[in-house]
Order: structure tokens, then sequence, then C-alpha cells
């Protein structure tokens, strides 16, 4: 008798041979066994598949020129078999054993139909990419959230919700966020779970940065037709962001080694918002403060992780 996998991971690739093998194994140390692992690889060159496959994964190849990412999710969920999916990049990591253990939890209340975890990034993370972090996934969880926020690098899905509505495969970027927003008009929740702890690897020129969130804006547009981000946001968001960091890096005794970082990443990231919503209406105020606005200068509480972390080799 074929037993159905506790959930189905289902992870999107390209040219992540340097990553993706130490998410593997974090899976692979996971207290939740028997689990589906579903590699969606965009025509990777380097040795992603090389490195994938020696953890049993199964394979689902798309074009490049095909690539948006609803449509690597949609390929990869469809090849699932499990009742929940659970959703990451290669270039992620779970920091502790019950990840996978703790990102299930509340699908125990049947009206939760996403949560998702908390990212940190790791010692090549700029240090304003490290606020937006905190920021977005801080230390406290939260059982019901009633905005759509929430980031596919660490999520998990009901696939029945998910073979009633697809990821929208013409957007540039948030699939996560316009899918969460067609879930909740629907009458489900999603779940916020700080527990399930995975480190973020991004190491990004300015150039990067500019195209992530201007791609982004324009996702955000999309999907907000009415909403709207003018140059006094552009300009206001990135003096307060910029002087929040470096009060941040201040206190840590980082700011100068972290001063020009900040600068030109908070710019980037600000311009590429203006960029791609130069035509679009102002965000709706929860959202814009959980995407735009400075961490503030408050420090985080949390509770401590009651298990010890997964130990990796050093890269």
């Amino acid at each position: 008798m074929i037993v159905k996998p506790n959930c189905s991971i289902v992870i999107r690739a390209y040219n992540e041979g340097r990553h993706i093998g130490r998410l593997l194994k974090g899976i692979g140390q996971q207290t939740v066994k028997n689990v589906e692992v579903i590699l969606v690889d965009s025509g990777s060159t380097d040795d992603t598949l090389d490195v994938a496959r020696r953890y049993g994964i199964k394979e689902v190849g798309i074009r490049p020129q095909d690539f948006t990412f609803g449509h690597s999710l949609n390929r990869g969920v469809a090849a699932a078999s499990a009742d929940f999916i659970v959703i990451t990049s290669a270039h992620v990591y779970p920091v502790y054993p019950d990840w996978l253990e703790r990102l299930l939890a509340p699908f125990s209340d049947p009206q939760v139909g996403l949560a998702y975890g908390r990212q940190r990034g790791d010692a090549q993370t700029k240090f304003s990419e490290g606020q937006v972090f905190e920021r977005w996934f801080p230390a406290q969880s939260q059982s019901r959230q009633y905005h759509p926020f929430c980031n596919n690098a660490n999520t998990a899905i009901r696939r029945k919700l998910w073979q009633q509505h697809h990821y929208d495969e013409t957007l540039p970027g948030l699939e996560d966020l316009g899918w969460a927003k067609w879930m909740m008009s629907r009458g489900h929740t999603l779940s916020y779970v700080a527990e399930a702890e995975v480190v973020h690897v991004h190491t990004e020129t300015p150039r990067h940065v500019f195209n992530r969130y201007r791609r982004e804006a324009m996702a955000f547009k999309r999907i907000f037709p009415q909403e709207n981000f003018h140059f006094w946001n552009f300009i206001s968001l990135f003096l307060s962001n910029a002087f929040c960091d470096s009060f941040h890096a201040a206190r840590q005794k980082k700011l100068a080694a972290n001063l020009v970082s900040i600068l030109w990443f908070r710019f980037m990231q600000f311009y590429g918002t203006y960029s791609g919503y130069r035509q679009s209406g102002l965000l709706t105020w929860s959202l814009r403060e959980t995407f735009y606005y400075p961490r503030g200068i408050k420090l985080p509480s949390g509770q401590p992780h009651q298990m010890p972390p997964i130990k990796y080799e050093k890269k």
C-alpha cells in the first residue's frame, strides 16, 4: 500500500549548486519524516541537478524562457501528492530540525489555508536586508493574520485550495501575495510561525536589488490596481529606513563597515519600488506598513527555541 507523504516540498531552483545541498540535508534531519521533495529546475547549467539527485528528489524541468514564479510553482504543486505543500527556494535552509513540524502545525485550524515562517540572513547578508528580514519576519508568531503578506521562500499551503485557484503565472513577482489575497477572499486566514525559521541567502548587487523591488512593485500594482507610490514616498522612506538602519548598525558597532551598503541598498530598494509603482495608487495601510516602513528602534523580544539548531558544514 502506498502511504501518502506527510507533506510535499516544492523547491524552485536555477543554478543553485552552491546552496541546494544544505537545504536538502536540513530536510533530511527534520522531525517530520516521509516527505516528498520536488525540484522545479529552470534549466540549470551548473551542478544543481547532480547535487539534488543524491537526495532522491522528484525532478520537474521547465525551459528558462517559460519561467515565471507562478508557473514554476504550479508545475511543482501539480506533481505533488500530499495534502500540504511546503514551498521554498533552493537558497534557503532550515535552522532547526522541527522547521516542518512548526510550519505545518497551524493547519490543525481548518480555517488556516496558508502558514509562513521566519527568515533571517547569514554572514553574507547586507545589513539593510537583515533589517528587512527583522521587519517582515519578527520573533513573535501570529496564529491568525488579517492581511495577505507572506513569502514563498518559506510557506506551506493546503493543496485543495490550490486546486481551486492556481498561482497567477502572469505576475512578475509576489505570486504568493496574490494567492493569499484570493484565499482570504474565500474566508480563509493565514498564520505566521516565527519558530519555523530558515536562513535566506542573498548576495545581490545594487542592480539586482533595484530589479527585484521594481519587479515586485509592478506585481503589487497588478494585485492592487488602485494603489500608488509617489516620489515623496521614495524620498521619505529612503531617508527613514536609512536612518533606522544606521541607528541599529551604530548600536551594534557595525556602522562604519555597513554605512555604504545601507545607503545603496535602501536607495535601490525604494527607487526600484518607485519605478515599478509610478502609475498606480497608494498602498493599503497595513501592507504599506509591512512592506516599506522601517523596523523602528524598539528591540525585538521572543521566546528562545527549545531545540538545538542543525549543524551544517561551513561553505
